[in-house]
């Protein structure tokens, strides 16, 4: 039933409890995990001026780091895994991956946010993403 599953990852805790689902999900089906890391634009965007390019080179290296992590736990595990990071918008991003990989399921953590802080940023990356997807959104609190 499954044979792809997208973890988009940003480092956080939130996501090893996704990252516990998927491994499961991925066992159970003998499936591929697909760490991904989105290196948001946004921020490199904001950052200009000299410290642009030691900013995306640190986001870079935080989304190296976040996808290894996935990798090495799903590798534990027995679990066949691929890693990308790439750039741009994370919601935009993840659904786009989700696409033109054939994934079949992404397995996501909210990411926690109040009400407050919902309305500001427009909403929290894992709504959107369940909002845009094409495919099953587990969101795991």
């Amino acid at each position: 039933m499954y044979d792809d599953l997208l973890v988009p990852t940003d480092g956080s805790e939130a996501v090893d409890r996704a990252l516990d689902h998927a491994i499961r999900l991925a066992t159970d089906h003998d499936a591929t995990i697909h760490a991904l890391y989105v290196v948001d634009r946004r921020i490199a965007t904001a950052s200009s001026g000299e410290l642009h390019d030691e900013v995306v080179a640190d986001l870079e290296s935080q989304g190296e780091a976040a996808v290894g992590t996935v990798a090495d736990r799903a590798e534990e595990a027995g679990v066949d895994v691929e890693t990308h990071v790439v750039a741009g918008t994370p919601d935009t991003e993840i659904v786009d991956y989700a696409d033109e990989h054939g994934i079949d399921v992404i397995a996501m953590s909210p990411e926690g946010k109040s009400p407050r802080e919902r309305i500001r940023s427009l909403g929290s990356v894992s709504d959107r993403v369940a909002d845009d997807a094409n495919v099953p959104v587990f969101l795991i609190k």
